[in-house]
């Protein structure tokens, strides 16, 4: 009997320390993943779904690293990169070329989405059906000399004159608040407020800037860091890069299981509209590059030459500089 009790001790003694490394191991195991953070340019949505299922899928994990997707608050995605505040964040070819003319480092790792889908939005019932339609409307817009350049340069390919375009600086309003009270129309990302349009059955018309101008088919949104994070640690630069690429992959393949993704971990967003804009997105992302992400320098200089003749560069900028393919995966 005392043979026994003595066995039955040990054999749980053994059984606790086992435990107890295994809790060590995964204790350890989460402890050897690398903390990085990466900034949203907005509120989240349709355009960072590859950041969200990287994430709940563990190509973050696959890759060594334990990734925060952060909010860009008072300060932008740009100006956090750019500190070193965070590692990675979502920003602009527009932003991005005019922060590097100011001698501010970032560089893109890849673009999210390959042509530009912005464009002017208005209510069919505002008969804007082209650029020349402009002249004597009002443009609810956000303050930035770039809005007025863009709509100059479609108008006057219609010979309108965009002096003639009542400019209203509508801030962070609603888009279909607005049109419906203060503007006739806007510019917008078809991806999110076009398709909400759909959703409510208001029908928009919608002139995409890519359209009139091929200068102004730029990369919008794109995945950014800074000269300084890939110098010190360029394995963590194609780690991460190699993961968000793997989400956004999934993103293009699986669109209604990326969307439940992005509801999951965002529930304040309407499950629907997160839907149709997955849908419509998933084949664009990608569109007609020969690997998600993949960026041209002619885009770059394209439209760094377009902003540099409508004077809106302080600065000399090098497009070679601006952008990097090197840490797509092949």
């Amino acid at each position: 009997m005392k043979k026994v009790l003595i066995f039955l001790v040990v054999a749980l003694l053994l059984v606790g320390c086992s435990g107890n490394n295994s809790n060590e191991g995964d204790k350890n195991k989460k402890e050897d993943l690398k903390k990085v953070s990466v900034v949203l340019d907005w509120t989240p949505n349709t355009n960072h779904t590859g950041l969200y299922v990287a994430k709940e899928k563990g190509y973050f994990k696959e890759q060594g690293l334990d990734v925060e997707i952060i909010m860009p608050g008072e300060a932008g995605a740009d100006q956090l990169v750019a500190s070193g505040k965070a590692d990675f964040g979502i920003g602009y070819q527009e932003g991005l070329t005019q922060a590097r003319a100011q001698g501010v480092p970032l560089v893109s790792l890849a673009a999210i989405i390959q042509h530009n889908t912005s464009g002017f939005a208005a209510p069919a019932n505002k008969n804007i059906k082209s650029p020349k339609d402009f002249e004597g409307k009002k443009y609810g817009g956000y303050g930035s000399p770039v809005e007025e350049a863009i709509m100059k340069a479609i108008m006057e390919k219609e010979n309108a004159d965009v002096k003639k375009v009542d400019i209203i600086n509508m801030g962070e309003a609603d888009y279909f608040t607005a049109v419906k009270r203060d503007i006739d129309f806007a510019w917008i990302y078809y991806a999110w407020t076009g398709i909400e349009a759909e959703l409510r059955g208001e029908k928009l018309d919608m002139l995409y800037v890519k359209d009139y101008s091929k200068e102004l088919d730029y990369y919008t949104p794109i995945l950014t860091t800074s000269e300084k994070m890939i110098a010190k640690d360029p394995e963590t630069v194609k780690a991460f890069v190699k993961a968000v690429s793997k989400g956004y992959e999934f993103a293009i393949d699986s669109p209604s299981e990326a969307a439940d993704i992005l509801i999951k971990e965002v529930p304040d967003l309407n499950p629907e509209l997160v839907k149709k804009s997955q849908e419509w997105l998933a084949p664009r992302y990608q569109d007609d590059a020969k690997r998600w992400g993949e960026q041209k320098l002619e885009v770059w200089k394209n439209y760094s030459d377009w902003m540099a003749e409508n004077k809106l560069l302080e600065g000399k900028f090098d497009p070679k500089a601006a952008f990097t393919n090197d840490y797509l995966p092949e």
